[in-house]
């Protein structure tokens, strides 16, 4: 039986070991970095119109990385909360360049 997680303390190592791949992750930070872009132009600028398109950027990004490079399926499917609360972490977590040693963390979390 698959572990049912539910916090998201006990959930984020496991998120971040699905994404294993470079080009993965790349894809998931550009999503995610457009997601905020869309969601910031379309308040500053108040066309709210734009609101509908920042989920399908976000989840474009991030579902071509896993079908097409992780070869996994995406963890928003078990866990929609908790993964759209770990996708923002990874994104801080690479802005910041703290993803190699959270990376190494999860993978001793998950042994």
């Amino acid at each position: 039986m698959t572990k049912q997680y539910k916090t998201l303390k006990e959930f984020y190592p496991y998120y971040l070991t699905e994404h294993q791949n470079a080009t993965s992750r790349t894809l998931h930070f550009i999503g995610t970095g457009l997601f905020i872009a869309i969601v910031l132009y379309a308040v500053w600028t108040r066309t709210f119109s734009w609101l509908w398109f920042s989920p399908l950027v976000g989840y474009g990004f991030a579902w071509v990385g896993h079908f097409f490079f992780e070869k996994n399926k995406p963890a928003t499917f078990t866990y929609p909360l908790l993964s759209l609360a770990s996708d923002f972490i990874m994104f801080w977590h690479i802005l910041t360049g703290q993803f190699a040693q959270k990376m190494q963390e999860a993978k001793k979390t998950r042994q």
